[in-house]
């Protein structure tokens, strides 16, 4: 088969892709699942940060990796410890090995997070078509919110008949996952293999990519705001599971919510590229950020805590996209996974530092409280934010 035609056909294979990869029926369970086997709120918060430190640690490497013996390999490598991860979760009963459990479910987002990402935007700039990115990765996160949909209404149905069927089903989509993931053409990125030697490789790629990063502050600056945001919106999105719960919602409930607020992001998504037309990135990057904050106030202070929930998911899907493609724009294919792999990195810096504290301070005083002191942190970011842009010296995309 001609190559660009295979290039092009990676681009709804990835579609399929991304739905597998994200039917995941524990996905609005699991932190219910696990305070059901005896684990606190500071617990849980503690097995996330194993995540974000294992994250830390992996990311940049896993990017490497990605950038020098493919994507392909990175992306398959990924959803077989998914699997792993998943099994182990399901037949743990402790601490220790949940967060065993969690490390693997870090290492195989580390190898997905950069190579999918740079997979796809590497095949569309090898046809020439890299100007589509942000309207294709609208269209992808369609299917994955359509997957988060499936994965919260049935995982929250079958999570109030039996946990352990949630798991399984869980465990046979992943396992069709790993079959479709052998599947994408790899693009051929210069990845300078034949010059380079042992060890020498990672350290020439981690070298040649810090380059780049250092050589643009845009890069920097966008990546730490595109991971103040989501880390705001992650750490509602998991915990509001255990606030619900405590409302007196069941799981089935609860999966409905989340369900509707992956309809609102997956209507969100294939519009963000319009939007992006009519608000430009100045838009973006001062709107955004206000109205998440306003809506963590509204979850905390407002009887109607879902409706902002719901909210919320819309401004962190208009950031994920408009964002990713910013920073594409801006990288070299050569480093493109181990860049985009840098940015995870910075996410998980802020799930390390704030998601435990969420956790502590819900079983000390309250997850309403928790959720507050949230808010008090994204108005420091607000202002931040907004006295940097502002600045006449500063230039911004309009």
């Amino acid at each position: 088969m001609n190559y660009d035609i295979q290039l092009k056909n990676n681009i709804n294979k990835n579609y399929i892709y991304t739905l597998l990869q994200n039917i995941d029926l524990t996905r609005g369970i699991w932190m219910i699942y696990l305070a059901g086997k005896g684990m606190s709120l500071t617990q849980l918060g503690l097995l996330e940060m194993v995540f974000h430190i294992t994250s830390f640690l992996m990311e940049v490497p896993t990017g490497a990796v990605a950038d020098i013996f493919g994507r392909r390999i990175s992306r398959i490598l990924g959803r077989v410890l998914s699997l792993v991860s998943v099994v182990i979760l399901l037949a743990a009963d402790g601490f220790l090995w949940f967060a065993i459990s969690f490390v693997f479910t870090a290492l195989s987002f580390n190898l997905e997070s950069g190579a999918g990402e740079a997979l796809i935007y590497d095949s569309l700039k090898e046809i020439g078509e890299e100007d589509r990115y942000m309207k294709i990765s609208g269209r992808k996160e369609v299917f994955y919110q359509a997957a988060g949909v499936i994965s919260f209404l049935a995982g929250g149905y079958m999570a109030t008949k039996s946990y352990n069927i949630a798991f399984a089903i869980t465990i046979i989509i992943g396992a069709a996952a790993v079959l479709q993931s052998f599947s994408f053409k790899e693009p051929a990125v210069d990845r300078k293999k034949e010059e380079q030697k042992g060890k020498n490789i990672f350290l020439n790629q981690l070298k040649e990519s810090l380059r780049v990063v250092k050589s643009n502050s845009r890069i920097v600056s966008l990546i730490v705001f595109t991971e103040i945001i989501l880390t705001f919106c992650t750490c509602i999105f998991f915990y509001l599971q255990n606030f619900m719960k405590g409302y007196g919602y069941n799981e089935a409930i609860i999966g409905v919510v989340y369900a509707v607020s992956f309809v609102a992001a997956a209507l969100t998504a294939s519009w963000v590229h319009r939007i992006e037309r009519v608000i430009k990135e100045q838009g973006i990057l001062l709107i955004i950020p206000f109205v998440t904050v306003a809506c963590l106030w509204g979850i905390a202070l407002s009887p109607y805590h879902f409706i902002f929930f719901i909210l919320l998911t819309v401004t962190e899907e208009i950031v994920y996209i408009a964002m990713s493609d910013y920073i594409n724009k801006m990288i070299p294919s050569e480093n493109r996974a181990t860049i985009l792999s840098f940015s995870s990195m910075v996410f998980s810096f802020f799930m390390i530092t704030v998601f435990p504290l969420v956790g502590l301070l819900g079983d000390r005083y309250s997850l309403i409280y928790a959720i507050k002191c949230l808010g008090g942190l994204g108005i420091v970011f607000v202002i931040i934010n907004s006295v940097s842009l502002l600045n006449p010296g500063r230039k911004i995309r309009k």
